[in-house]
């Protein structure tokens, strides 16, 4: 398994960032003329010749581009969720999600929340690490945190299929049942206490399907992945 950098700008600039030079100069002990291999987050993979050793300006020559297969996944997933109050089970669901496969992810304060604020940079650096883990080249998206009713507010009639996961004794489908292969998936995930009512009826009335993700009362981030894990088999499955 190959060894992955982040350079996010390399066709522009043709350098590494300072931290991925000093690991790969200082830690892992690359010299000028290695060649290594670099990912951009933009669905790319790059072989590049270190031509210069230095952490500071670790100039690159591009040696070849490649498109990242495994990346050009044949559906989208957009997961929008609660953050929970222990930041470090946010970090797990996001480098889980990551490794399996999602393209979008944003936070939704609701009426149950624990949580008001989450750190971006903190949490795309938890990201780059997954894709590097899972050799992929593709960075999902990461939305800022706003308001259950902000989020509902947006254009989101791209999406094929809106699925709003809940525990409210209703009238709900199982995930597994209602899945479509190939298709854009934007599904809401709640709070520990969960969405209440009339956040619920909201989200039905903006055409999310309730769906239940089983009978075993999960915890937030549990549930995101499960969801994520559903819509990657039921792909595989395609």
């Amino acid at each position: 398994m190959a060894q992955l950098f982040y350079a996010p700008d390399l066709e522009k600039n043709k350098l590494l960032p300072e931290d991925e030079a000093r690991h790969c100069l200082q830690v892992l002990r690359h010299q000028k003329n290695d060649v290594i291999t670099i990912i951009d987050g933009k669905g790319c993979f790059f072989e590049g010749q270190i031509l210069t050793d230095n952490a500071k300006k670790c100039e690159i020559n591009i040696l070849k581009k490649v498109k990242d297969i495994n990346s050009q996944r044949n559906y989208y997933l957009h997961l929008a969720i609660a953050p929970t109050k222990n930041i470090d089970r946010v970090e797990w669901l996001l480098e889980k999600c990551t490794e399996i496969g999602i393209d979008e992810i944003s936070f939704i304060q609701c009426n149950r929340s624990e949580r008001k604020e989450i750190k971006i940079d903190r949490l795309e650096k938890i990201c780059i690490q997954a894709i590097k883990q899972s050799q992929k080249a593709l960075l999902p998206k990461i939305n800022p945190i706003v308001s259950f009713s902000k989020f509902l507010e947006q254009n989101l009639k791209d999406y094929s299929q809106k699925l709003i996961a809940h525990l409210v004794d209703e009238d709900r489908k199982e995930l597994n049942s209602v899945l479509e292969s190939k298709s854009k998936y934007c599904i809401l995930i709640g709070p520990e206490g969960d969405f209440d009512a009339k956040e619920v009826a909201i989200a039905i009335q903006k055409e999310f399907l309730p769906v239940t993700l089983g009978k075993s009362i999960l915890r937030t981030e549990t549930a995101g992945i499960m969801a994520c894990c559903n819509v990657a088999i039921k792909n595989i499955e395609s």
